[in-house]
């Protein structure tokens, strides 16, 4: 199997943890190696992709600075770093890719905000525009108001969900480690190096091993469990040393490292859980132009719908019939059944006389329809 190739990714997320982000010695960023990896961004941007960081540090950043240098925080404790911590975090971010003539964007999102449908399509639509503007999100669990115990590693996780929100290419894990060997490399030199996975089976799951020391703590289990969420979304992932500098660079030039290769159905899985495993909570009635644009590719927009049935939010899944009543799509709602209403049979320049605000241009965004 040819390993996937990051300078053709046009759709890059790259995931840095705590470790990389936090000189141990002085609790601050590390500022040199941040440079190199954002002259990495810009060398990618100057590719062609676009480019989402997913960056752990905040709690670390603040744990000196506040006097919380025990082992183990309290929740409030770490709620308390986070909020401090995330400041330094973003401007360290933002001054680093503003050298490069590139503009931060920050985002404190949550894995709920990446599970629950219209946090999903916020937090979707919001980095597509970012994107478009031509920003580099950087994205961290929003740690300050976390409901339940944060834990070291959940941003692997989160960083996987990103991916798959929006439909990225290739993540990248940037670690301690230049990938997952067959045994921890630390406590049994004879361990493998595995260049390249096809298939996360059970005794790939079983080559996790314990968290490593330090403020990291993720290690490589939760690695190979945002493996499996990425690579099951059609998503490739690269486990990738990231103690060197421009370790984006070092891994386009044959750097060692881990490939975990998308499963072949990957990118159809979302659009088959939404065919098959929502139940519609309405259904649009709509024109023969929209039908055949459907069946083009596009999205569906509101001029092309002639009747709204039922009652749902954004988010919600409705069914999309033909003006003879065959049910042609099934997709997630851009707007609730009230707006639909309202925007029915209109073209976007009337939507912000109508609603009294701009809104968007679909009904359903094409990532979110699927065809019968």
């Amino acid at each position: 199997m040819i390993r996937p190739d990051l300078a053709a990714a046009r759709r890059i997320v790259v995931k840095i943890g705590s470790a990389l982000i936090v000189d141990p010695d002085t609790a601050a960023p590390r500022q040199a190696w941040l440079h190199s990896v954002a002259a990495d961004i810009a060398s990618l941007r100057a590719r062609g992709a676009e480019v989402i960081v997913v960056s752990s540090g905040a709690i670390s950043l603040a744990r000196r600075q506040l006097g919380l240098t025990q082992p183990k925080l309290r929740l409030e404790e770490k709620q308390a770093a986070a909020a401090v911590g995330q400041i330094r975090l973003a401007q360290a971010w933002a001054q680093t890719l503003a050298e490069q003539s590139l503009t931060a964007a920050q985002l404190l999102i949550t894995l709920g905000d990446t599970e629950d449908r219209r946090r999903y399509l916020n937090a979707r639509s919001t980095l597509a525009t970012l994107l478009s503007l031509g920003c580099v999100p950087v994205i961290n669990e929003n740690d300050s108001v976390a409901t339940t115990e944060i834990r070291f590693g959940d941003n692997d996780r989160l960083a996987a969900r990103v991916a798959e929100m929006v439909q990225a290419d290739a993540l990248i894990l940037l670690s301690d480690i230049d990938g997952l060997y067959t045994a921890d490399p630390r406590r049994h030199p004879e361990a493998t190096h595995i260049p390249l996975v096809e298939s996360i089976t059970p005794e790939i799951d079983a080559m996790g091993g314990e968290p490593p020391p330090g403020y990291s703590s993720g290690g490589m289990r939760t690695k190979l469990v945002a493996a499996r969420i990425a690579t099951q979304a059609g998503v490739a992932m690269a486990i990738a040393l990231g103690h060197r500098a421009n370790p984006l660079a070092a891994i386009i030039n044959g750097a060692r490292c881990t490939w975990f290769l998308p499963t072949p159905e990957g990118r159809s899985a979302r659009k088959n859980w939404i065919a098959g495993h929502l139940a519609p909570q309405g259904s649009l009635l709509i024109d023969d132009g929209a039908a055949r644009a459907l069946r083009n590719g596009s999205s569906l927009l509101p001029a092309g719908i002639k009747s709204v049935f039922g009652s749902f939010e954004r988010g919600d899944p409705v069914d999309v019939l033909t003006l003879s009543g065959q049910l042609i799509a099934r997709g997630l709602a851009a707007c609730s059944s009230a707006d639909a209403t309202l925007l029915a049979g209109h073209r976007s320049e009337a939507f912000e006389a109508l609603l009294g605000y701009r809104g968007r241009d679909e009904a359903i965004h094409r990532d979110d329809l699927v065809l019968f």
